[in-house]
């Protein structure tokens, strides 16, 4: 039986700057810019329309082991607003 030394939010990845459909990589392939109707590129971002459904995140929590210093993180992430693991509090 392992016993939980520490445990730990995950750190979220960062944003890829030439990732498909960002604006960077579309400037630079020349799709924006312009006048006229630019299809999809015309349209606000998803995240400036007006549905706001979601006031959480998803949370991985990752422990490390004491003894062997192995680390493993729950196989489901949780949703939750915080989360407390001792006396460190995340949101």
């Amino acid at each position: 039986m392992q016993t939980v030394g520490t445990a730990k939010q995950k750190a979220r990845s960062a944003t890829r700057p030439l990732s498909r459909g960002s604006a960077s990589r579309e400037k630079a392939r020349g799709l924006r810019g312009g006048t006229g109707n630019l299809g999809r590129r015309s349209r606000p971002a998803p995240k400036n329309w007006k549905r706001k459904a979601k006031s959480t995140k998803r949370i991985t929590v990752q422990y490390k082991c004491k003894e062997c210093k192995k680390s493993t993180q729950i196989k489901k992430a949780i949703r939750a607003g915080r989360i407390e693991i001792g006396e460190k509090v995340t949101k």
